[in-house]
């Protein structure tokens, strides 16, 4: 049977599966943005929010070959602290192959009236060998309604990465929105194993418009998807025959419950 990293192909398709169902389990029945469960319970805060959001689900068709793409999360907290649970990967149809699959375990709490920090823990199965991760970071809203995300990856072997990423909705109707993002992957030093140099690693753009069917809670939209890997990191890619500079015709839907 075929291998992927640490992981047999059959393994990797029910990676897949089980990551998209869990999401959908978890955001059944649950019908809007922002759940609240009272307890009673004096001098303590008397709500428990909870919600699941789907930033991307979709297909990616350029010239190297057709992908399925997912990017989501799902959280239960207070007003002081919440567990976040984070999923993020990419399948390529072509090759019935699972490129990446990315899972994160957070806790975070607000530090200002817009940013939130955040710490726990990351596990990746990449095409190549499994790594964990310390996480530490930020997240929330910059001057004009930009939202960013920050993060600093302490890998299992030593080694130190970030991750930078950054969307804006540009409300063209109140249905329509554009929505641009950036993704920016650096590392401190090498990790020859799983493909990363030291320095500016890869860069992330797209380009997505979307309309709000059920308020903001499905919307389709298509785009464009634009990657780019840079240094030791491309050099990487090109010894393994990947793409190290691709464009992408995207399709797909965002969900929010």
């Amino acid at each position: 049977m075929k291998k992927l990293g640490n992981i047999t192909l059959a393994s990797s398709k029910r990676f897949v599966l089980t990551s998209l169902i869990f999401f959908t389990f978890l955001g059944a029945g649950v019908p809007a943005t922002s759940q609240e469960l009272k307890y009673d319970n004096p001098g303590k805060d008397p709500y428990i929010y909870y919600g699941l959001s789907i930033e991307q689900l979709e297909t990616r068709i350029g010239e190297s070959g057709h992908s399925l793409v997912w990017d989501g999360d799902a959280f239960v907290g207070t007003d002081e602290a919440k567990l976040r649970l984070r999923s993020a990967g990419e399948y390529s149809l072509d090759e019935s192959l699972l490129e990446n699959l990315e899972h994160q375990a957070l806790v975070q709490t607000p530090v200002s009236d817009f940013f939130d920090a955040k710490a726990g823990l990351r596990y990746d199965s990449p095409n190549g060998k499994n790594r964990g991760y310390a996480v530490v970071g930020f997240q929330g809203l910059a001057p004009q309604w930009f939202e960013l995300e920050g993060d600093l990856f302490l890998s299992e072997k030593g080694d130190l990465s970030a991750r930078l990423e950054a969307d804006y909705e540009l409300l063209l109707t109140n249905r329509l929105i554009l929505i641009p993002t950036a993704e920016i992957d650096l590392a401190f030093s090498d990790d020859e194993d799983i493909g990363i140099g030291a320095g500016l690693n890869s860069i992330e753009t797209g380009l997505r418009l979307s309309y709000d069917l059920v308020d903001r809670t499905i919307a389709p939209y298509i785009g464009v998807n634009y990657e780019r890997s840079f240094g030791q990191t491309r050099d990487f890619a090109r010894e393994d025959g990947e793409d190290t500079d691709q464009t992408t015709f995207v399709m797909g839907v965002r969900l929010l419950f």
